[in-house]
């Protein structure tokens, strides 16, 4: 069997970031495609607020166990095959939707969507760390997770753009031959598994696992971060088009659509966290990550779009740099089952996203804007104290790392 990864001096790593990285553009492109278009979707169908935002919240609950069942099946079955059928099958719902004049049947669609789209996530990274060099894979991950935010900007702008230019159902067609133009340069490009072994594991064996790690109090408080992170970020973003389609901005939906070039401040987050976080400890670094966060949220308060620009870039740029670094703990801290414990945080990181889509929309059915920013601001930092006076004690009882 081939044991030697693939090193950055390797054509083929260049070949597999590639790859991963169109694979996971589509996939973060296919998932948020809907943010901008909810509004349109509760003219369009008549429903409430809460009720359009539902094909973001499903599609999140549904990647959620994609993640956990692909994973489990890729363990078993190999990287490559998941990761292909993922971006294959994620492409057949906005074949059908378009056609669709029911809302619900639309929220099923993007049920089973949800699903088929964790099959990336669920065996990328798997991939990057058995198929490259040791000392070349943390740079194949940070280009990966890079393409992550980028996905999810190309998908708002697009989505955005085309939806106001003409109609939100032409959009979802070119994410289709977007999606259909990855998929065959993955199909063909992304090399063979060469360092893969089934895993022996039982289900059973996985799932016990799972509930070491939940029994793990500085990683529960690490999960419950991300949680905490994406219902801030997901719920100012799920908001904003309502925000911003309304006085005393009334700005149009191919205007909002350019707005989300402030996610480039996202994609430098990690890089910059990295840095920071090798010349100040990484507890430091993550803590005024999220008074930033906080603070950028705040910033969209104001009544002028250029506080409110600053405000989501801010965000943006707070948001990342947070999340890239509670990720890096996650995996530095789980002394077993490193793999199960970075799954387990991308669960409760989607969790977030599916609370910041949907069970906060009673906040603005009620208090408009400033009901979602406060609860953003105040749920962050309220969680921040709470985490830090949590860590304190665990470190006197010496269940944690100082």
């Amino acid at each position: 069997m081939f044991t030697k990864g693939y090193s950055i001096k390797d054509k083929q790593f260049w070949i597999v970031v590639m790859s991963l990285g169109f694979a996971s553009l589509f996939t973060f492109a296919a998932f948020y495609s809907f943010q901008p278009l909810l509004p349109i979707f509760v003219e369009e169908y008549s429903i409430s607020v809460s009720y359009s935002s539902m094909s973001m919240s499903v599609t999140t609950v549904s990647l959620i166990a994609g993640l956990i069942v692909l994973g489990f099946l890729s363990d078993r079955n190999g990287r490559v095959l998941f990761i292909k059928l993922s971006i294959f099958l994620s492409i057949l719902p906005f074949l059908i939707i378009p056609f669709i004049d029911s809302y619900f049947v639309i929220i099923m669609l993007r049920f089973v969507q949800g699903f088929t789209l964790a099959g990336v996530p669920a065996a990328a990274l798997a991939y990057i760390g058995e198929e490259i060099d040791l000392k070349s894979s943390h740079i194949a991950t940070a280009l990966y997770i890079s393409s992550n935010p980028l996905g999810g900007m190309i998908g708002r702008i697009l989505a955005g753009f085309i939806s106001e230019r003409f109609h939100w159902q032409l959009s979802l067609f070119i994410i289709v031959i977007f999606g259909l133009i990855i998929f065959l340069f993955v199909l063909f490009a992304l090399p063979k598994s060469r360092n893969f072994t089934p895993s022996p594991k039982s289900f059973k064996e996985d799932l016990i696992g799972f509930s070491y790690h939940l029994k793990n109090p500085s990683l529960l408080l690490m999960f419950g971060l991300g949680i905490v992170l994406q219902i801030a970020f997901t719920g100012t973003w799920t908001y904003l088009p309502f925000h911003l389609t309304s006085p005393p901005f009334s700005l149009s939906l191919e205007t909002i659509s350019f707005i989300y070039f402030t996610y480039s401040f996202g994609i430098i987050g990690a890089p910059i966290a990295s840095w920071l976080s090798s010349r100040f400890t990484l507890e430091r670094v993550r803590s005024s990550s999220i008074v930033i966060l906080t603070f950028g949220v705040l910033c969209t308060l104001h009544s002028s779009l250029i506080f409110v620009l600053i405000g989501l870039c801010v965000l943006c740029f707070g948001f990342f740099t947070a999340h890239s670094l509670t990720a890096a703990y996650v995996s530095k801290n789980a002394t077993h089952l490193k793999g199960s414990a970075s799954s387990l945080y991308l669960v409760s990181y989607y969790i977030g996203v599916a609370s910041g889509s949907t069970l906060i929309g009673p906040l603005w059915e009620s208090w408009g804007w400033r009901g979602i920013v406060y609860f953003m601001t105040i749920l962050p930092i309220v969680y921040l104290i709470f985490f830090h006076l949590s860590l304190k004690q665990l470190k006197k009882k010496g269940e944690v790392a100082s």
